[in-house]
């Protein structure tokens, strides 16, 4: 993962930097490329162009990696930045899924795996709510077997082989997203509970420690 992010950064730097020299802020590459990602997936998902979805929407998720690039070549991101692509990013995911049960409700005829579109949607957001929420109450929620590329990269290689035919990929892709979903809420959640037992234990030890200073 770490040489395949070096490869991405190696690309996206130097367009970053040429973006950054034309007056192209990073919270504008990250609001285009939502928004895009956006349109993509609610045009053609539900209308049952897979194969031109996953590639439009793969697209502009590989064009999110832009405003990192812009970031730096600015000297850094903000945090209000940070907090932006953190938005944009749960939008962009919860409306891929979104599109994805309209399209089992619709063309695609297939309510059971419209169950798992929704699994997916809602345990992508909690993932990243019990990570959030742990981060503001000062603990750690870190890991777990399955983060917001690997869910994309599932997803949308699903997509991509149904819309060019091959039977039952996306029921695979997605059935298999979801069980791994959840489970990884499960482990956050214990990743909770194991950084407020630390912080417990730590906070002990200083109060022993002040008390016989």
């Amino acid at each position: 993962m770490l040489n395949l992010r070096d490869s991405v950064s190696r690309v996206a730097n130097p367009i970053g930097s040429w973006l950054y020299r034309r007056g192209v802020t990073a919270d504008l590459v990250t609001v285009f490329g939502t928004t895009a990602s956006v349109a993509a997936a609610l045009l053609l998902f539900p209308r049952g162009q897979l194969f031109w979805g996953t590639v439009v929407v793969t697209v502009f998720v590989l064009f999110d990696t832009l405003d990192g690039a812009v970031a730096r070549a600015a000297g850094g991101g903000s945090t209000v930045g940070g907090v932006l692509d953190s938005v944009c990013d749960r939008i962009a995911d919860g409306v891929l899924f979104a599109a994805l049960v309209w399209w089992c409700f619709g063309v695609g005829a297939n309510r059971p795996l419209a169950v798992a579109a929704l699994a997916c949607l809602v345990s992508g957001q909690v993932i990243s709510y019990v990570k959030a929420r742990a981060e503001a109450a000062g603990l750690t929620a870190e890991g777990g077997i399955i983060e917001r590329p690997e869910r994309l990269i599932i997803t949308l290689l699903g997509t991509g082989l149904h819309g060019l035919g091959v039977p039952r990929a996306l029921d695979v892709a997605l059935w298999l997203l979801a069980v791994l979903s959840v489970i990884t809420v499960g482990q956050r959640i214990a990743a909770v509970y194991r950084s407020a037992r630390q912080h417990s234990h730590d906070g002990s030890e200083e109060r022993e420690g002040e008390a016989t200073g």
